[in-house]
């Protein structure tokens, strides 16, 4: 299996949902320690990528800041590609901090998948049909991304086009839960309120871990 940096990303303003909702606990977890639990059994460490330095140093976080600012979640991306590339590793896994029900079994088999592609990432129900903040990167991801924010393209995904992408299918996704639960990220205060009512309803004594594959039901 690939040699791969772990990266939760958590360098979002929050402004939706009122404050750092890295810092929200969730079944006895905050949601930046979910997400590293979710990461931590694919790679060979873990960092936070997030402005609020101090902060998470505070909280007993190895964490460092984006290398180019003001680009949203591409900024955050590209500095875990970066220090993945300088400390001699195949790539980077990363996770949104706010998708706080991802099973670590689901970055095992993405991080499989990365000995032939540049991208693994999970299909999903979502609007773009997989989940780029779910997924692993090759550091050889750096030059296409680093020219996507060259020309001022700052999705993303501005860099998908320029690189070899696999999307695991939603049935082998799904071996790993129901992906309208693993996926299920918090934006809102009504979001965390949600996820609190789901995790006490679907934990289980074998299941009140962090990263467990629990989220919103269906609607």
């Amino acid at each position: 299996m690939s040699r791969l940096l772990g990266a939760v990303l958590a360098g979002g303003r929050s402004q939706r949902f009122g404050r750092d909702k890295a810092f929200a606990s969730l079944g006895g977890a905050t949601l930046v320690h979910r997400a590293e639990h979710s990461l931590r059994d694919s790679v060979e460490r873990v960092v936070v990528i997030a402005n609020e330095v101090d902060a998470h140093r505070e909280a007993g976080h190895a964490v460092l800041p984006d290398r180019i600012q003001g680009i949203g979640p591409l900024g955050g991306l590209h500095t875990a590609v970066a220090c993945a590339e300088e400390e001699g590793l195949d790539g980077v896994a990363v996770l949104a901090t706010d998708m706080p029900f991802v099973p670590p079994s689901l970055f095992q088999a993405l991080a499989r998948r990365l000995a032939t592609c540049d991208i693994a990432a999970p299909a999903s129900p979502g609007p773009r049909g997989f989940e780029p903040l779910c997924a692993v990167y090759h550091v050889r991801c750096l030059t296409a991304i680093e020219a996507a924010v060259e020309r001022g393209d700052r999705t993303v995904v501005s860099f998908y086009p320029e690189v070899e992408v696999r999307i695991e299918d939603l049935s082998a996704v799904e071996l790993h839960g129901r992906a309208e639960r693993m996926f299920f990220n918090i934006n809102r205060p009504g979001d965390y309120a949600f996820a609190g009512e789901l995790l006490a309803e679907l934990e289980t004594p074998g299941d009140a871990r962090p990263g467990t594959g629990a989220g919103r039901r269906d609607r």
